[in-house]
């Protein structure tokens, strides 16, 4: 039997709480920061969850705009199909709901899509915070809507431009 490991990140929008073990990062997910207390944050993070922890500091940092983890999220087929389908979605960039069910093949599935996408159990590393409404609205995000504005403030900040 398989133990699975436990640690806690604090990051900029809340506390990632990172789930895994030998085979890959099963779940990552954001908790507020009073739910969650000092203690736990304390705790040594297990090897197996180590270079998740690095990278996703790197990421908030504004050093990594890619993911290079082993991974091991439990779905169905079809949520897996999603989340893969998820990891294509360049740093940066956005894509609506109805663009994901065409890449996906099934324009009516656009409902189930977005199910699976509120599903995911890999927040950041699968990153479900880039898709939005077809009219650019920010729609569903189980993290909480100000937390996949940020996300997507962070990934493409505004540039300044120049008056000369």
């Amino acid at each position: 039997m398989r133990t699975i490991e436990t640690t806690y990140l604090k990051t900029p929008i809340g506390i990632a709480k990172i789930s895994g073990d030998k085979n890959g990062i099963q779940s990552i997910s954001v908790l507020d920061e009073d739910s969650v207390s000092d203690d736990i944050l304390n705790i040594s993070t297990p090897f197996c969850l180590q270079e998740c922890v690095v990278q996703l500091e790197e990421y908030f940092k504004g050093n990594r705009n890619h993911f290079n983890l082993t991974v091991n999220p439990k779905g169905t087929a079809f949520q897996i199909k999603v989340w893969k389908a998820l990891l294509k979605i360049k740093y940066g960039k956005t894509k609506s709901y109805l663009e994901q069910s065409k890449a996906l093949g099934d324009i009516k599935a656009i409902r189930a899509v977005a199910t699976a996408n509120g599903k995911n159990p890999l927040w950041i590393v699968i990153p479900c915070h880039r898709v939005i409404g077809s009219d650019g609205s920010l729609t569903g995000y189980a993290g909480g809507l100000w937390r996949k504005k940020w996300l997507l403030a962070h990934e493409n900040p505004v540039k300044q431009q120049t008056l000369f």
